[in-house]
C-alpha cells in the first residue's frame, strides 16, 4: 500500500512532540528549583497575626447567666477582658433539634438549622451586636460548628436525604460506633453536602463578621474538605480555626489549632492517680520532637467534655489543680479557660438542661490573670513559631520536679513545678540560664548561677521570667 502524506497528522504529531518536551522542561525546572534535602515547614497556612500571643475562653451561653442570652452574656465581657482573654469561643448558637432530644433543652450539638439563631439566646441582631462589642474591646470570637452530623429534624433530611449516611436498612443513623442517638450522620462523599456546608460557613463570616470556627469532631470529616474550607474562608478575611481533634494532618492547610487531650490525660494521671511524671515528660519530649513548630495546640485543665468536678473544685486534679493550670499555661500551646473555671466551679454543668453558673471571686481567676499577663508581654510564651521552644533543665529530682526554659528574642521564662504531693529540695542544672529573674506570683528576685537550689512545697510552682 502506498503511503500518503497527511499534513493534518503531521501538525498533530509536531504539537504533541513540543507539548511533551515542554512538560519535561517544566518538570525538570520544578525539580531543580526545590532541593529535596532542605527542611521545609509542615504548616502551610498563615495564622492571623493577632493569634500570636492569644488565649481562649469557651463560653457556655445557656449556663452563663440566669437569662442564658447573648445580651446577658455581654455584661461579662469586661471581666473576661480583664482576665486576659483574647478569643471567645461560643458553643453552638443554632436552633436545637426536637426529635429524639436529650433532656429538657437538648444538646447544642444537635443542629436543626445551620442558617438560624437559637431563639433561647436572642436574635440575629443580638448576635451581631455581641460580635461587635467583642471586637470593640479588642477581642475575637469564633463559633462552634457541627459539620459531622445534624438533628433528626433538620430540613436537610427532607430536602437532601442523600447527604446522610445510612444503615444497612437504608435508614438515617447516628455516627457509627457512638451512642449519639439525638443526631444523624452526614456522608462527605456527597459533593452537594460539601458545597452546602462550605457556603453556610462562609455565610456566618460574611453576615456577622465572626473570626473563625471551633469544629466539632473535625477528624471524622475528610481533611481535603477542611483544606478547601480554610482557603475559601481566608479569601473573605483571615480566620482562626480550631479543630476538636489531635492530629498533625489537620494543621497543614486547614486548622490553626488542635486539642492537646494528651497533656490533660498525663497531668490527670499525675495529679489524681499519683502515676509519677514519666508520662508528662514523654509528652513534652514528643511535643518538641514531633509536633510541627508552626502549629498551635490548645492546652487546658477543663472544657465542656472534661467538666466533671464531682462535687468540689479540686476533684479533677486534687490538690494539683493549680500546678496543672500553671503548666498548661506555660508549655507550648494556647491556654483555654472553660465557663466558670475561673470562679472555682464546684460541679459538672448539666449538658441538656438549665444549670446556671454561680459567679464568685476565686483564686483561680488571679492565677490565670497573672499567667496571661505574662503570656501577652513575654515572647517566650507566644504561640507556634512566634514563641520559644521548650528546653529541658535537668535537676536532681527528675521523678517529681518539671523544669524547663523557653526563650525568644531575649525574653525568657523558666517554670519550676513540683508535680508531687511531698515537699522537695531540688538542685537545677541551670548553667545555660544564668542571670537575674523575677518570680511571677511573688515578685521575688532570683539570681541563677548555674547550680541553684530551690525548696518547694507539695504542688508548689515558681515561674521565673526576664526580658531584654
Amino acid at each position: 500500500m502506498k503511503a500518503t502524506f497527511n499534513l493534518g497528522n503531521l501538525v498533530i504529531l509536531m504539537l504533541f512532540f513540543f507539548a511533551c518536551k515542554n512538560d519535561t522542561i517544566n518538570q525538570n525546572s520544578k525539580n531543580m528549583s526545590v532541593d529535596p534535602y532542605l527542611p521545609r515547614p509542615y504548616v502551610e497556612l498563615k495564622h492571623p497575626e493577632w493569634s500570636k500571643n492569644a488565649t481562649i475562653y469557651e463560653a457556655n451561653v445557656r449556663q452563663f447567666t440566669p437569662e442564658g442570652t447573648f445580651k446577658a452574656f455581654e455584661a461579662h465581657l469586661p471581666r473576661l477582658k480583664e482576665l486576659g482573654i483574647d478569643i471567645i469561643w461560643l458553643m453552638p448558637i443554632h436552633p436545637i433539634g426536637e426529635k429524639n432530644r436529650k433532656g429538657t433543652m437538648g444538646s447544642y450539638y444537635s443542629v436543626k438549622d445551620y442558617y438560624a439563631i437559637n431563639q433561647e439566646f436572642g436574635t440575629l441582631d443580638d448576635f451581631k451586636n455581641l460580635v461587635k462589642k467583642i471586637h470593640d474591646m479588642g477581642m475575637y470570637v469564633i463559633i462552634d460548628w457541627v459539620a459531622n452530623h445534624s438533628a433528626w429534624d433538620n430540613l436537610l433530611t427532607t430536602e437532601h436525604p442523600e447527604w446522610y449516611s445510612k444503615s444497612k436498612e437504608g435508614n438515617f443513623q447516628p455516627t457509627p460506633w457512638y451512642n449519639w442517638d439525638d443526631i444523624i450522620d452526614f456522608d462527605y462523599n456527597q459533593p452537594g453536602l460539601r458545597k452546602y456546608m462550605t457556603e453556610v460557613l462562609k455565610y456566618w463570616v460574611k453576615e456577622t463578621d465572626i473570626d473563625g470556627y471551633r469544629c466539632d469532631v473535625a477528624g471524622f470529616i475528610p481533611v481535603d474538605f477542611w483544606d478547601n474550607v480554610r482557603a475559601e474562608l481566608d479569601s473573605i478575611k483571615p480566620v482562626f480555626m480550631l479543630a476538636e481533634w489531635e492530629s498533625r494532618d489537620l494543621h497543614k492547610k486547614a486548622f490553626d489549632m488542635t486539642y492537646s487531650w494528651t497533656l490533660w490525660n498525663k497531668m490527670h494521671e499525675v495529679a489524681k492517680r499519683k502515676a509519677g511524671i514519666g508520662g508528662l515528660i514523654e509528652y513534652l519530649a514528643h511535643d518538641v520532637s514531633s509536633f510541627p513548630r508552626g502549629a498551635y495546640r490548645m492546652t487546658f485543665t477543663d472544657n465542656h467534655d472534661k467538666n466533671s468536678w464531682e462535687g468540689n473544685q479540686y476533684s479533677n486534679f486534687g490538690e494539683g489543680l493549680h500546678a496543672a493550670m500553671v503548666l498548661a499555661s506555660v508549655v507550648n500551646g494556647m491556654p483555654l479557660v472553660y465557663s466558670g473555671q475561673e470562679a472555682g466551679l464546684n460541679r459538672s454543668l448539666a449538658f441538656f438542661d438549665k444549670d446556671t453558673i454561680n459567679w464568685q471571686p476565686h483564686v483561680n481567676a488571679g492565677i490565670y490573670k497573672k499567667l496571661f499577663e505574662l503570656k501577652h508581654k513575654n515572647q517566650a510564651l507566644w504561640n507556634g513559631e512566634w514563641g520559644g521552644e521548650m528546653v529541658r533543665i535537668y535537676n536532681d529530682k527528675m521523678d517529681q520536679v518539671i523544669s524547663f526554659a523557653r526563650e525568644k528574642n531575649g525574653y525568657k521564662v523558666l517554670p519550676i513545678i513540683n508535680f508531687g504531693d511531698k515537699a522537695v529540695k531540688v538542685i537545677l542544672d541551670a548553667k545555660y540560664q544564668k542571670g537575674n529573674y523575677t518570680e511571677l506570683f511573688s515578685g521575688k528576685e532570683y539570681v541563677l548561677n548555674g547550680e541553684d537550689v530551690f525548696e518547694l512545697e507539695a504542688w508548689e510552682y515558681l515561674i521565673l521570667w526576664q526580658e531584654p
